[in-house]
């Protein structure tokens, strides 16, 4: 496995794993797969990396700003999507990792996440990288037609006093 930065020519194969995530419907509220344009508006333009396994991007990690308030300049919101095909084989783990490096390095002293209670995988993930749960949204938004809940979970730096 080889954790790289993302570059313009992954996004088809980014978008296509997005897709597979919006299928598990435990993975996000949203529902449809954005433009390569929206999806780059979105994520930090730096703080993008994928995962690739005998030269196919089979996993992606970036994350967005909470705030545009420049106190919050160092707290990140966490998007991390795995191929079906990859999924168990550590590559999350890789990419966290990855992220969690580079992202102290550009000054992140948090990350979090907003996790569907139900996608246990993905909890898992974020606990044994050193997330900790800060809470628990009740009903926040529907997915077809059903009520979640999230889990907010954050990583704070080991840098934080």
């Amino acid at each position: 496995m080889f954790i790289r930065q993302l570059v313009e020519s992954d996004l088809d194969a980014v978008l296509s794993i997005y897709g597979e995530g919006l299928a598990t419907k435990c993975a996000t509220f949203e529902t449809n797969i954005p433009s390569k344009e929206v999806w780059n508006k979105k994520y930090h333009p730096t703080l993008r990396f994928v995962a690739e396994i005998d030269g196919i991007v089979v996993g992606w990690i970036t994350l967005s700003q909470v705030s545009i308030r420049e106190v919050y300049r160092g707290v990140g919101e966490i998007s991390v999507y795995i191929s079906e095909s990859a999924r168990g084989k550590g590559v999350g783990t890789s990419l966290m990792k990855k992220m969690i490096e580079e992202s102290e390095k550009e000054g992140y002293w948090t990350l979090e996440s907003s996790i569907f209670a139900i996608n246990k995988s993905s909890l898992a993930l974020h606990e044994k990288m050193g997330f900790r749960i800060v809470g628990i949204r009740k009903k926040i938004a529907m997915r077809d037609g059903k009520w979640h809940d999230t889990i907010i979970m954050e990583r704070r730096s080991k840098d934080i006093v």
